[in-house]
């Protein structure tokens, strides 16, 4: 198992060492079929679309953003593809209509044990059998070598287990992915899974809360389209996010607790519940919705009963194991704890979702496809693409070491769709210095649109030592260009002050005087008369 912090936001996260699986898989029972726009060779929308059955596995994808445009395909959309797409999702609602799907989705901490028994009084409580199965599990291995390796026996017993217990109503196709988050597309409706194990403790409510906060702000995904911007979690038509949250009890009192849960006031207990709290305060998970809690705390147990937890830390109870979910065509069946599993410390969760789906109708499609293009036809030969842009020439004043400066501008297009990037000029293998970045550099724009690029400029550890000595100075021209229109040119320039970072140690100790006093010509002497007496 990997740790779902390097597994979700790349290694600039704190590493954890609570391993994470999410199983998923896709029923054969109803028709349960995937559409999406058949494509050419060259990815132009050729027909109408193409279904693709639901005994193949649907297709998700998951990558840490650790950069601004890290795993983003070079292969770009043509102009006529983005905007036949475009004009599609406007008009989806003239070709599409909504169809129910059941949807399980469970949540289990299982403390690093094996599966002892049937997991069937979870997974196939219910005498439908669901369309989608959407499984997480925590704490599936907490060996210190699962931790090092990515990869632990104990994920091949619960997929087996699992296996198993599916619902024996209908054939499944399964799957797994070894992270925290999984997304697909259903028919035409985009589905996001997210398995999470937050901090511990009750006092650490608000780490978890920033948890939360950064896996929506930075999990990203590939989306289908080759060239097309990466998506965030929220940008999806459903979102279902399960596991074990962590979110405690306000309420400490023990005695007074295991009462409240004796005589089933779970309403009342509720009350003191963090994420309730939390929630409500709109702190963390905004947009979500969680069904009425009519279960006894998912945690401690003693494990292999349903004993509360009597050890030295005596846990005081708590519904930890909570699975929420966001979007418009959703409603929730069930939601429950299952006593029957007694090999973890946890008790596992599910919920049972119709999902509203949108589906294809194909005649529908076509008519809106044929009459896109038609216009488009139109619209093509009446003009070329042009554009305005707010500002061409940008100064940045008195740029210090790793301080980010920002200047922006407007492109503000005509009446004809465009599409522009930045490209790099001749004999250059990138469209600007290393120093200089544009966001986004490159994009759509409908008729009479507009959209705000930020020009980010900082200077880090690779790029200080050439400017502290004057052999490179802030300085570009960045090329705007439009497909099938004119190029812009855009004049960079400012002025950097030197400091020692990014400066040679031995050219620093032979320096009689501040550096930002120094001439450049004089820097690179020192540079170059020490290299020659002390040659790195």
């Amino acid at each position: 198992g990997i740790s779902p912090w390097q597994g979700l936001l790349g290694n600039s996260c704190p590493p954890r060492k609570r391993p994470l699986r999410t199983f998923f898989g896709v029923a054969g029972k109803k028709d349960a079929t995937a559409a999406d726009p058949e494509q050419s060779a060259a990815g132009e929308v050729t027909g109408a679309p193409r279904l693709k059955t639901a005994n193949k596995m649907v297709p998700s994808s998951s990558v840490p953003a650790s950069g601004p445009t890290q795993g983003l395909s070079t292969r770009p959309c043509g102009l006529r593809d983005t905007l036949v797409k475009s004009l599609l999702k406007q008009k989806e609602s003239s070709y599409t209509h909504l169809q129910n799907f059941r949807f399980f989705v469970g949540t289990y901490n299982v403390n690093g044990q094996s599966p002892r028994g049937s997991l069937r009084p979870w997974l196939s409580q219910d005498g439908e059998p669901p369309d989608i199965y959407c499984v997480g599990f925590q704490e599936l291995d907490l060996s210190k070598e699962a931790f090092f390796f990515n990869d632990t026996p104990k994920e091949e017993e619960w997929f087996k287990a699992v296996t198993e217990s599916l619902h024996p109503g209908a054939k499944y196709a399964k799957g797994n992915k070894g992270g925290v988050a999984i997304r697909f597309q259903f028919h035409n409706s985009t589905v996001c899974v997210v398995n999470a194990h937050l901090a511990a403790h009750p006092e650490e409510y608000e780490r978890r809360n920033q948890e939360v906060r950064d896996i929506c702000a930075r999990m990203q995904f590939h989306p289908l389209e080759p060239g097309c911007p990466l998506l965030a979690i929220k940008e999806h038509d459903v979102v279902l996010w399960l596991g074990d949250l962590n979110y405690r009890l306000e309420e400490q009192d023990m005695e007074r607790v295991k009462k409240l849960i004796q005589t089933q006031d779970f309403q009342a207990l509720h009350q003191h519940d963090q994420l309730k709290i939390q929630r409500e305060a709109k702190l963390v998970f905004e947009g979500f919705q969680e069904g009425e809690i009519s279960f006894q705390p998912t945690y401690k147990y003693n494990p292999g009963s349903d004993d509360w937890d009597d050890s030295a830390e005596c846990r005081v109870p708590a519904w930890c194991d909570r699975i929420l979910w966001s979007g418009k065509t959703v409603s929730l069946l069930s939601y429950q704890s299952h006593m029957a599993l007694k090999n973890s410390d946890h008790k596992p969760v599910s919920a049972i979702f119709d999902v509203g789906v949108k589906v294809v109708d194909k005649k529908s499609y076509c008519k809106a496809f044929e009459g896109i293009v038609r216009s488009l036809d139109k619209m093509e030969n009446a003009s070329i693409p042009s554009v305005t842009l707010s500002k061409r020439e940008f100064l940045f004043k008195d740029v210090k070491y790793l301080q980010l400066q920002v200047e922006s501008f407007t492109i503000s297009n005509g009446p004809v769709p465009c599409q522009f990037e930045f490209i790099s000029k001749p004999n250059e293998d990138a469209y600007c210095k290393p120093w200089l970045i544009a966001k986004p550099s490159k994009g759509f724009l409908m008729p009479d649109s507009e959209v705000v690029i930020a020009l980010e400029l900082c200077v880090n550890k690779s790029t200080a030592t050439a400017l502290n000595s004057g052999e490179e100075k802030l300085e570009d021209i960045l090329v705007l260009h439009l497909d099938r229109g004119k190029d812009y040119f855009l004049s960079v320039s400012g002025n950097y002050l030197p400091s020692c970072f990014g400066c040679p140690i031995q050219t620093l100790c032979y320096m009689k005087e501040p550096i930002r006093e120094m001439l450049p010509e004089a820097i690179r002497e020192l540079d170059v008369v020490l290299h020659q007496v002390m040659p790195i």
